[in-house]
């Protein structure tokens, strides 16, 4: 098929804007591979130094004609995501044995639970730690001593982290090897419908925990379409996955058989053989336009937005709000996901998943066929889905029609005939809505401003029984540089409460709302963000917005903001406790949510 005229003219915009930075990019990291294997330069005893502990792989470390692995880890088991890499080493360096080559674990990365921290002071951090990541494993890969990378890694910032990292290194091959989401709990629309009922003190706590328990049970992702799961979806997009690696569940043999794969593959594509398949060759412009494309055709997760721009900005692509614009507005929407609808992510596996959907996006144009993947050269390889055959893995055509049309559809008969995320703009700022799961009639809303300057000020208020009449609720300070851009994912039951009483409601924040953010008008990443000045923090209660997510608008209506100084407000309160006063100099230094909000590139 023809590449879709939209598509093809974001993608040259990008390329042309990137020309310089692409440029240099590429010349660094081929002059990195041109030196050759790493180790053939190691002194004696350096690479001693690297060899003391590698027990059978000695011998083949030492004279340097075998390819090794490094294992750059997300491992620790308070993730139930993550607690499946605990038995991934040992898989992998005895799959490469037995491929004639070797792996070590390069280095561990941190990774933190949103779900944990939601509400909390170390929510604060979240967002920082997608660099601190990136920077671990820099320093993992920096002893200089690998053919090829293989990253473990699942949620929210934790991919996105490690993506800047293989795009730093892209001179490396990289592997993403998923662990899968957990089997399906208690229906999300039910565990949504007992929050609002915790948050209208229609129930006790105990209810609420029972639910929850029930909810996150075992091992694996979180199964509704938050930013863990977009980000699985992504690299497929992307090609940095196996193809169908993504929702396959732990514990079973095809997870099992997929890892030793992943190792397998990631040997073949080295330097040092006949097929080499750099991280940075494969994470061009059409990656990134290709996955903006599946953020778009899924619904996802609006922190994509922000980790995007940044991953592609480590590999010298230049990526602006606008390109998401253009793209959502000729991608459809094929899937409904919790909170999108009632499915979760096994369901929308079952119905034929991301095989199903990049097949039919491939035919209609929509994304680019002609990419480098880790699987081979060619967009087509994902369409594929991995079964075990005896106990042989092989990859067989997924389904080429939908198995549940209330799940997922064909590019012929989406749900919406755009994507699921839109960008705003206006005399507030840039700002991004995610729109997959707001009804039409919620989509535009005029109202007074009522301004608060976290949300536990909202939820005071909400318990006050301040909120009578229709309203945009104003969270600022909430931006990078004030106290690094937390989630607002608490203001979700009860702005849901709100919506459920017949007010027309939204929200406008320069924070960021949870992946998992859905019925309720929300304009975040607002920029520029309040504590710098920016147009947010010249509101005042009252004052009358527009949010008109149609249109692609963010207006205050009625006053004259030039007129009035910003609010300085006291952060002094988010300077400091349970590791803030680590991050003040990612505070000062963090750039907009517009290219990424990142220190590091």
């Amino acid at each position: 098929m023809t590449l879709d005229s939209t598509i093809a003219k974001v993608t040259a915009r990008i390329e042309a804007r990137s020309r310089t930075t692409r440029a240099a990019y590429l010349d660094r990291i081929a002059r990195t591979a041109e030196a050759g294997p790493a180790r053939a330069h190691l002194s004696c005893g350096n690479q001693a130094h690297a060899y003391a502990a590698s027990g059978p792989d000695k011998a083949g470390l030492a004279e340097g004609a075998a390819p090794n692995l490094g294992i750059v880890t997300a491992y620790n088991d308070m993730l139930s995501a993550h607690q499946p890499f605990e038995t991934y080493p040992a898989l992998i360096r005895e799959a490469a044995r037995r491929a004639g080559g070797s792996a070590q674990v390069a280095g561990g990365v941190p990774a933190m639970c949103d779900g944990v921290t939601q509400g909390q002071p170390g929510m604060e951090l979240s967002l920082f730690s997608r660099d601190v990541i990136a920077l671990a494993a820099g320093v993992a890969l920096s002893h200089n001593c690998y053919d090829a990378a293989l990253y473990l890694g699942v949620c929210d910032k934790i991919v996105p982290g490690l993506v800047i990292a293989a795009a730093t290194f892209g001179h490396l091959p990289a592997v993403f090897l998923p662990a899968g989401p957990m089997t399906s709990g208690l229906p999300n629309e039910e565990k949504s419908r007992i929050r609002r009922q915790f948050a209208a003190g229609e129930i006790d706590r105990a209810a609420l925990m029972q639910a929850e328990m029930a909810s996150y049970h075992g091992p694996g992702t979180c199964t509704f379409y938050g930013t863990a799961n977009s980000n699985q979806m992504l690299m497929e997009f992307m090609g940095l996955h196996l193809p169908g690696a993504s929702f396959v569940n732990p514990g079973t043999p095809l997870r099992e058989a997929l890892t030793i794969a992943g190792a397998e593959r990631a040997l073949a594509i080295t330097a040092l053989g006949k097929d080499f398949r750099p991280a940075g060759h494969i994470l061009d412009a059409r990656a990134f336009v290709n996955g903006m494309v599946g953020l778009m055709a899924t619904g996802g997760s609006t922190n994509l937005v922000m980790h995007l721009p940044a991953m592609a900005r480590a590999a010298g692509v230049l990526i602006e709000p606008e390109d998401f614009a253009e793209i959502s507005a000729v991608t459809p929407l094929m899937a409904r996901v919790y909170p999108n609808g009632l499915a979760d992510v096994n369901h929308f596996h079952a119905a034929g998943g991301l095989g199903f959907m990049i097949g039919e996006l491939l035919e209609a144009g929509l994304l680019h066929p002609d990419v480098k993947t880790v699987a081979g050269d060619g967009l087509h390889h994902y369409t594929q889905e991995p079964q075990l055959d005896g106990n042989r893995l092989v990859w067989r055509e997924g389904a080429r029609e939908t198995l549940n049309d209330r799940i997922l559809r064909p590019v012929s008969a989406p749900f919406q005939s755009s994507g699921g995320l839109r960008a705003l703009s206006g005399n507030l700022g840039r700002a991004v809505i995610k729109v997959s799961a707001v009804a039409d009639e919620h989509r535009q809303i005029e109202a007074p401003a009522r301004i608060f300057a976290d949300q536990y000020a909202v939820q005071a208020a909400f318990r006050a029984g301040e909120f009578t009449q229709d309203c945009i609720i104003v969270v600022r300070f909430q931006g990078p540089r004030a106290n690094g851009m937390p989630e607002l994912h608490m203001l979700t039951p009860l702005l849901g409460v709100l919506l459920g009483r017949g007010l027309k409601v939204a929200l406008v924040t320069d924070g960021r709302m949870s992946g998992a953010s859905g019925k309720v008008p929300a304009a975040i990443h607002v920029s520029p963000e309040a504590a710098e000045g920016g147009p947010l923090a010249r509101l005042r209660d009252g004052d009358r917005l527009r949010l008109d997510a149609t249109r692609g608008t963010l207006d205050v209506l009625d006053a004259d903001l030039d007129s009035r100084a910003p609010i300085e407000a006291d952060l002094s309160a988010n300077a400091s406790g349970l590791g803030r006063e680590l991050f003040a100099a990612f505070r000062a230094n963090v750039g907009p949510a517009t290219s990424g909000a990142s220190v590091v590139v």
